[in-house]
């Protein structure tokens, strides 16, 4: 996985104030499954980028570029 992906997913977090483990849930995700996308171990798949766009309060483009 990209390392600006991973490092846009952990600012962009940052700036809303939520931990891991609040983000994972608003994705129904568990903890692990999240971190493991800012750590670029894995990565999410189309509808869940859609989801943190949501929740970011951004575009796509904004996550993965």
């Amino acid at each position: 996985m990209d390392r600006l992906f991973c490092n846009n997913l952990k600012l962009l977090r940052k700036e809303i104030g939520l931990t891991q483990k609040q983000i994972a849930q608003k994705l129904n995700v568990v903890e692990s499954c999240y971190a493991n996308w800012e750590q670029g171990r894995t990565e999410p798949d189309i509808a869940k980028l859609r989801e943190l766009a949501k929740i970011f309060g951004v575009k796509i483009d904004e996550i993965i570029n």
